[in-house]
């Protein structure tokens, strides 16, 4: 098979309708390298990196509330930090970059479910922002 380990995906296509942060950046531990006494954080297998999660709401309405929280593991070598928080919002909006999915089946249900990844998390890009300015020097007149 031509697949073989996390698969790179757009932010826009996990979360379409976009995401907010819903608790806090933690550092994800080791549970079979732990012991009572001696608690270690988990490195991504592949790139040796630290790995921290953050859990988010999916602004999508069609989602079920039940699974409206999900968690980012994001891959990186300190903490990262989220984004300023917007005034007069009660939760603040997330965008991530170099993202991955992993697919499992969860033990507990039996059904497939998804790991999902990030290298980075940013505040989102405004559609101003993300939009390109347009250019009409050749008639005389630059966009602002």
């Amino acid at each position: 098979m031509a697949i073989q380990g996390p698969i790179p995906i757009n932010f826009e296509q996990v979360f379409p309708h976009g995401c907010y942060i819903v608790g806090e950046v933690e550092q994800v531990k080791d549970f079979d390298a732990s012991n009572k006494g001696r608690t270690v954080f988990a490195k991504d297998k592949t790139t040796g990196e630290l790995v921290w999660q953050v859990a988010v709401m999916d602004a999508d309405p069609t989602v079920k509330v039940t699974q409206k929280t999900v968690a980012v593991k994001i891959l990186a070598p300190v903490q990262p930090v989220p984004p300023a928080p917007v005034p007069g919002l009660p939760i603040t909006p997330v965008e991530f970059d170099g993202m991955t999915i992993t697919p499992y089946v969860a033990q507990a249900t039996g059904r497939l479910a998804y790991s999902i990844r990030a290298t980075g998390m940013r505040a989102p890009r405004t559609a101003a922002s993300a939009a390109p300015t347009k250019n009409n020097s050749a008639s005389g007149k630059d966009a602002a």
